[in-house]
């Protein structure tokens, strides 16, 4: 069985992004885990909105990594700022 060439750039892209996110928080291995999983959800989420908007900008191939990008970025700040602790109200 035989993985297709634009999953494997899209898992590396989109850890790549992780890992960047996790260096520039200075984040623990298990905040990296946790970025990871964000970060290819949201890679997955560009790559069908992609398809779907018809949308062939910046193309890698088969991948569209514009849309894919942007959408995993978005998907690590979301997921980061869920997971802030909440403040107390007094």
């Amino acid at each position: 069985m035989s993985v297709p060439p634009p999953l494997i750039l899209a898992v590396v892209i989109a850890s790549l992004y992780a890992a960047l996110y996790n260096l520039l928080r200075s984040g623990s291995l298990r905040d990296l885990l946790f970025y990871l999983v964000a970060a290819w959800v949201g890679f997955g989420l560009g790559q069908i909105g992609g398809l779907l908007l018809g949308m062939n900008w910046l193309m890698v191939g088969s991948l569209y990594w514009l849309e894919g990008t942007i959408l995993s970025w978005l998907m690590l700040l979301l997921m980061s700022w869920l997971r802030m602790p909440k403040k107390e109200s007094t």
